[in-house]
């Protein structure tokens, strides 16, 4: 899986992470520790995930901890909704780059799989 500094599903992850930190600091005190701090736990969630999958040694465990990052990208998803049905200041945050981060997830799973299944196929003993 390489470096996860060095995935772009990482960084932006981070990115995402940061600018909602920044946004959800100025809102009021109940936003904040109701809705806001769901949202900032989801958002750092992703990228945690991200690089403790990087520290693994094996492929299984890897796969395991992007669903969990991928989940966490849904989860974000979800309380960006819900902070936007609620009217509260997002600037220009929208669900979009949570999105994104759920489809890069998914590609690098699928990634996972493939190389996995082509591993495996060739430690099989030739017939």
């Amino acid at each position: 899986m390489g470096n996860f500094r060095e995935l772009v599903v990482y960084v932006r992850a981070v990115e995402l992470a940061d600018v909602l930190h920044r946004e959800i600091a100025s809102w009021p005190s109940f936003e904040r520790w109701t809705t806001g701090i769901q949202l900032v736990r989801a958002a750092d969630s992703i990228g945690a995930n991200i690089a403790e999958a990087s520290g693994r040694g094996n492929a299984r465990d890897q796969r395991r901890l992007l669903l969990v990052a991928r989940g966490s990208a849904y989860e974000t998803e979800h309380w960006l909704s819900r902070a936007e049905a609620r009217r509260m200041n997002l600037g220009s945050i929208t669900n979009e780059p949570a999105w994104e981060l759920s489809r890069m997830l998914n590609g690098l799973i699928r990634s996972l799989d493939v190389s996995t299944t082509f591993q495996g196929a060739r430690l099989r003993p030739e017939d």
